[in-house]
């Protein structure tokens, strides 16, 4: 007899199952969207020297201290310093360098005065504004003092993550392991355009539709699709299974006469079960020659559902993150809701929150079967009906998972 599972239980089995991945070294640029496993040091202080903030005129504070609109202060404009110049020569008193923004402040300047604030001279230039002293100036280190933690271990990294990691000198960085998953689609009901359909054939769009989400969290998922014949389906797998870190199937894995993940995989390290929720039921788990395999159900809804429930959290678990669950906020029933004794139900929901009110509205889009893909095109959410709910009316506050 197949045994039933909590979401709960399940849900941690599978995490455990994927673990986590290893650390590996990477260029920035294959780094985007990856979780960095070490803290990175700033190599360099940012900025690594005293910079301009503004075009304009590198000074002594106190020899343009009395400047004005009606009574300026002239000043002979010594050197000019574009940004990149490295032999920065010192201001000596009573003169300017006209200077570029990031370029380094030649020693004895404290200040900068904008060009606005002057008259643009390229021998001569006369002041309009007296600047307070450290004006217009960028600090070395401001930003990040060099030798300190510039990105924590566990940093999700982003353009700005990767900008900063770049700016302190990093050319690789230590990583969790963007995996690589195999998606098996089974079926012999299953096509893919061109052919035409014949009676009793059906379009495949699981495959496209998990490895699309799989992708979104940083991994590399490549599609195979299988007939359901055992045979068939080992062959095309097994001696692939040393190229994958995870192998998840869509179909196959009910209680009919053509489970082909079943048969092929019930005793070789993966197991079935069934878990109390709706849709998704049908579930195994294990590992095959050493391999991570997760199963899912064939029905649409119940893979994105899985998806969801199951393998999204387990995948961003193992990929370093911590933050692996949907937000979730509570919303009133804009219509009653049923649900099956004992399950845990989801249902695809659109959710919204009217101006000044503490708490949203939530509506359910399509009907509670398994194949209704269209209905979760139109969805921003999951609602969460408890295993001991039967019954939802109108104006009930409820669990919501939003996407």
């Amino acid at each position: 007899m197949v045994s039933v599972v909590s979401v709960d239980d399940y849900r941690a089995e599978i995490i455990s199952l994927l673990g986590t991945a290893p650390v590996v070294s990477l260029p920035l640029a294959a780094c985007a969207g990856l979780v960095l496993a070490q803290d990175v040091l700033a190599g360099v202080s940012l900025p690594p020297f005293d910079n301009s903030a503004m075009d304009g005129y590198a000074v002594r504070a106190a020899d343009v201290a009395g400047a004005s609109k009606d009574s300026p202060v002239e000043l002979p404009v010594g050197e000019d310093i574009p940004a990149g110049r490295v032999d920065v020569p010192d201001l000596p008193p009573g003169t300017a360098h006209r200077i570029m923004t990031g370029a380094p402040m030649p020693p004895g300047a404290d200040s900068v005065v904008m060009v606005e604030r002057t008259d643009g001279g390229t021998e001569r230039v006369r002041i309009h504004e007296a600047p307070a002293p450290g004006a217009h100036i960028r600090h070395i280190g401001e930003d990040v003092a060099k030798g300190s933690v510039a990105l924590g271990a566990g940093t999700v990294l982003g353009p700005a993550q990767l900008g900063l990691a770049a700016a302190v000198g990093q050319e690789r960085l230590s990583v969790r392991k963007p995996l690589r998953v195999l998606v098996v689609s089974t079926g012999t009901e299953l096509i893919v355009p061109p052919q035409e359909l014949r009676h009793g054939q059906i379009y495949e769009s699981n495959s496209i539709t998990l490895a699309t989400a799989i992708r979104t969290l940083g991994c590399e998922a490549e599609i195979v699709m299988s007939a359901d014949d055992v045979a068939e389906f080992r062959q095309n797998i097994e001696p692939r299974l040393g190229e994958f870190d995870v192998v998840v199937t869509t179909g196959g894995v009910s209680a009919g006469a053509y489970e082909v993940v079943k048969d092929a995989l019930d005793g070789f390290g993966v197991h079935f079960q069934k878990v109390a929720m709706q849709p998704g039921g049908p579930q195994g788990n294990g590992r095959w020659h050493g391999v991570p395999v997760v199963t899912l159900p064939g029905n649409p809804v119940s893979v994105l559902v899985s998806f969801e429930v199951f393998l999204r959290p387990a995948l961003l678990t193992a990929l370093g993150h911590t933050n692996v669950d949907r937000h979730r906020v509570r919303a009133r029933l804009t219509e009653g809701l049923r649900s099956p004794a004992g399950r845990r139900q989801f249902r695809r929901g659109y959710y919204w929150q009217r101006q000044g009110e503490v708490t949203g509205e939530v509506g359910p889009r399509g009907g509670p079967g398994s194949h209704l893909l269209a209905a979760f095109t139109q969805a921003n959410c999951l609602i969460v009906l408890p295993e001991d709910v039967t019954e939802a009316p109108q104006g009930t506050e409820v669990d919501v998972l939003l996407f």
